[in-house]
């Protein structure tokens, strides 16, 4: 695991990098903005490959997709608004949160019962959202 946790540290400090003052004139005037056409294409482009079912391609997409991602955080994160730890933390208590019957004690006896569960979990989201 720490050999894949260091590769994403890598991956991430690459982006920062792209952003640094001597990094890359492309990726240092991207705005959040700016890259909405981006992820547009590239999430078209990983919709295609799926298509295609071309594995080779779907984990080249996957990794375009996940760049834009980091370079998000990173505009966030120099803007003092969140960093990539707490997108990881935020989606990492929403899965475990969503999934009470992975990760607590719920039980679940059909796909029926775990889509009912599911949207109650999400409304009772919206519902603390709006208070």
């Amino acid at each position: 695991m720490s050999h894949k946790n260091n590769l994403f540290i890598t991956f991430c400090d690459t982006v920062s990098r792209l952003r640094a003052q001597n990094g890359c004139p492309w990726d240092k005037k991207q705005t959040s903005y700016s890259l909405k056409k981006y992820i547009r294409e590239e999430t078209d482009e990983l919709l295609e490959a799926i298509d295609a079912n071309d594995a080779e391609h779907i984990c080249e997409e996957a990794g375009d997709i996940l760049f834009l991602i980091a370079l998000l955080a990173e505009i966030h994160k120099e803007n003092n608004e969140f960093t990539m730890n707490e997108i990881l933390s935020t989606i990492t208590r929403k899965m475990n949160r969503r999934h009470p019957h992975v990760f607590g004690d719920a039980r679940i006896g059909s796909e029926e019962e775990l889509n009912i569960q599911w949207e109650k979990i999400k409304s009772e989201e919206r519902s603390k959202k709006r208070n």
